[in-house]
């Protein structure tokens, strides 16, 4: 079952009007960013946090689920998200936890580069 957008919906109301969080459609779910850093998983209309220390310490016990089949455990968080002033917290010090997202290189980039390599060679010398 993949989450409706009446969810997502319902999460951006729960967050406040003006709340920098995104969400970005991804394989009929969604990931929340925060800050260009994914902090969250919104699948099946549950919302799973990245696990960090600080995240745990904040919550306390936990219920750890995978969002998906195959995946590694996150935090299940969907019963917390009504506690709105933990809720954002969790978001925030998550977001404070990841690392940066590395830059993207340029379309194109890669094609460029091979062609600009092809071109560079030396010919074979004939005997």
């Amino acid at each position: 079952m993949a989450t409706d957008l009446a969810y997502i919906e319902f999460i951006r109301d729960l967050l406040g009007r003006g709340h920098r969080a995104e969400f970005r459609k991804m394989f009929g779910e969604y990931a929340m960013y925060l800050d260009e850093k994914v902090v969250a998983l919104v699948c099946d209309n549950q919302v799973f946090l990245k696990p960090t220390d600080t995240g745990r310490a904040l919550l306390g016990s936990v219920e750890e689920a995978p969002p998906y089949p195959g995946a590694k455990p996150y935090f299940s968080v969907s019963d917390r998200m009504e506690e709105r002033e933990l809720f954002l917290e969790l978001l925030e010090v998550t977001a404070a936890a990841m690392p940066r997202p590395k830059p993207k290189a340029a379309k194109g980039t890669k094609a460029a580069a091979k062609s600009s390599a092809a071109a560079r060679k030396v010919p074979a010398k004939k005997k």
